[in-house]
């Protein structure tokens, strides 16, 4: 017996220490379980999955549009500062593709991304068909946001159908109608992602619709680089942008739009119709005036090698930056406007504000001037690898003509407030006949210099006309109230 139990007891100490080494051997292989705190990540992760997990609940908890709001309107700072970053950012889209394509593709190239951006941005306005303006001071909400949706829908689909026309009639090669068509997509999302960002906007959450605006041009900007980078084709780096405005439009501005506003009524045909007929003069108005604005890059086209197209575009881009700062001024303030506009005893107020802005934008153009005259010139040589001394003289005319446009887009906006939109469409016809010459005629005689000296012209013209319509229709209004207050007495 006492021989058995060494062996035993041997025996034992064999089993546990095979034991141990099986217990070891599966520790190596088995995956440690993650600590029940989880792992707080960086903030845009956080971000990221905060927002998937809050549009995935909501459509698995009766939809998106049935859920509560969670982000306060009312916020005047977060709308300044939200609506700067993504008018910034989506102002910055155009010139800074121009910028990428000089220095990746050459002149030349870059000069045919120009004019495919310039249709695209015309053919914007055919998306739009001047309904944000009118949208957002829809205070009472006479038409549904459906309305709204579906106006904006057709609109779209017309867009492309139409950019495919034009291409046609240009009679573009291979190359250039498909690059204009991956052009095309991106401002047609831009133009469908608007109406919900007016939404935002309707329900005083600019801010919101500013986040949505720069996220959509930011991503569009990176993804073009990227792909013109690698592959150095830009019709490849101008679909993949259309498709990176698409996801953005799919992932953050249509979710957040029904989370953060009210219930939509349901579309109504006759509402749609309605619509379409009341922002009709609104449409012409701004399509003409496109046409005007970007004529002499038509008249370039016919005439000029694509070269030009990004000479006249890259003197062009701080004269848009005299729009876009000026836009960042008055644009959250028109629904304010609108609602001084509506109480007929603050009229004088409403003219008040007008001319304070005007103000403002001439300050703007002269600030601009100075800081391009110290260093705007050199800074453009950088970053587009061209000398831009010779242009000097062309760039402040250029300038004189951008503060020009910012102060015609502000008195449409101002008549659009007023609901007058129909008194100033004969202007801009007007204005587009008097377009179709003087260009031209510049242009064949002096090129690129013909191009800028006849926008200027063009410009002023349309300016004086809408000052003078606003000071006639101010007129009439006065003089109708003057009428119905002496029928009044009458009575």
């Amino acid at each position: 017996m006492n021989g058995e139990e060494p062996a035993e007891e041997t025996a034992r100490l064999e089993a546990a220490t095979a034991a141990e080494e099986t217990r070891r051997q599966r520790a190596a292989y088995t995956v440690p379980q993650r600590s029940a705190a989880p792992r707080r990540g960086n903030p845009i992760t956080r971000l990221a999955n905060q927002w998937f997990d809050r549009v995935m609940g909501a459509l698995g908890d009766g939809g998106l549009s049935e859920q509560e709001a969670q982000y306060a309107s009312h916020n005047t700072t977060k709308d300044f500062i939200w609506n700067t970053v993504g008018v910034g950012a989506w102002g910055m889209v155009f010139p800074i593709l121009t910028m990428i394509a000089t220095q990746l593709v050459g002149v030349e190239n870059a000069g045919m991304l120009s004019m495919a951006f310039v249709v695209g941005s015309l053919l914007w306005i055919v998306a739009n068909f001047g309904v944000r303006t009118y949208q957002i001071s829809d205070v009472n909400e006479v038409h549904s946001f459906a309305d709204y949706q579906v106006n904006r829908w057709i609109t779209c689909v017309a867009m492309v159908l139409v950019g495919c026309l034009y291409c046609a009639i240009r009679g573009y090669d291979t190359e250039m109608f498909y690059l204009s068509m991956g052009i095309f997509l991106y401002r047609m999302v831009d133009g469908l992602a608007d109406v919900y960002e007016g939404r935002l906007q309707q329900v005083d959450k600019l801010y919101l619709a500013g986040i949505s605006q720069a996220l959509r041009s930011v991503l569009v900007l990176v993804v073009f680089a990227v792909l013109l980078v690698i592959t150095q084709n830009m019709v490849v780096a101008a679909f993949a942008m259309a498709i990176a405005a698409a996801a953005t439009f799919v992932v953050v501005t249509y979710p957040l739009t029904l989370l953060e506003t009210p219930k939509s009524r349901r579309v109504s045909w006759a509402s749609v119709g309605q619509l379409f007929k009341n922002t009709a003069p609104l449409f012409v108005a701004l399509f003409l005036y496109a046409l005007i604005d970007n004529m002499p890059k038509f008249v370039m086209e016919g005439a000029l090698s694509y070269d030009n197209q990004l000479y006249f575009n890259a003197l062009y881009f701080p004269a848009q930056g005299i729009l876009i700062t000026s836009q960042l001024v008055y644009k959250p303030l028109l629904v304010r406007m609108a609602g001084v506009w509506q109480d007929t005893s603050k009229r004088r107020q409403f003219d008040l504000i007008m001319i304070g802005i005007l103000g403002v934008i001439v300050a703007i153009t002269a600030v601009n001037v100075l800081v391009m005259a110290w260093i705007g010139i050199p800074i453009m040589g950088f970053l587009y690898g061209i000398d831009f001394e010779q242009f000097r003289g062309l760039l402040f005319i250029m300038l004189a003509a951008g503060g020009v446009t910012a102060a015609i887009d502000f008195m449409y906006q101002v008549v659009t407030v007023m609901r007058r939109q129909k008194d100033v469409t004969t202007l801009y016809l007007v204005t587009f006949g008097f377009s179709l010459f003087v260009p031209i005629l510049l242009v064949m005689f002096t090129g690129l210099p013909g191009a800028v000296i006849g926008y200027l012209i063009v410009m002023t013209l349309l300016f004086v006309l809408l000052v003078w319509e606003y000071f006639r229709i101010r007129k009439d209004m006065a003089h109708e109230a003057q009428l119905r207050a002496a029928r009044e007495g009458f009575e």
